[in-house]
C-alpha cells in the first residue's frame, strides 16, 4: 500500500464527514485506568503477549467486553 501514489487510493466506500457529521459527533474520552497487580495464569499471558505491542489494553478490553455482557 505504501507504493501506491496517493492519488490512485479508491476513497469511495468513505462517507463524506460533513457539517450534519461533526454537528452529531459526541466526544468521548477514555475512561480513567488505575494501575494493579494481579495474578494471571502464564498462559493467558503468554497468549495475549504473542499477539504483540497492546496486549495489556486488549486484556483490559476482553475484561470490559465481559463486564457489559453481564445483567446488572
Amino acid at each position: 500500500m505504501r507504493a501506491e501514489a496517493e492519488q490512485d487510493i479508491d476513497y469511495s466506500d468513505i462517507p463524506e464527514l460533513d457539517e450534519t457529521f461533526f454537528r452529531n459527533a459526541k466526544l468521548v474520552e477514555p475512561s480513567q485506568k488505575e494501575q494493579i497487580t494481579m495474578r494471571i495464569d502464564a498462559d493467558v499471558l503468554e497468549w495475549f503477549k504473542a499477539r504483540g505491542k497492546g496486549y495489556q489494553t486488549r486484556m483490559n478490553a476482553v475484561l470490559k467486553a465481559y463486564v457489559l455482557s453481564q445483567p446488572k
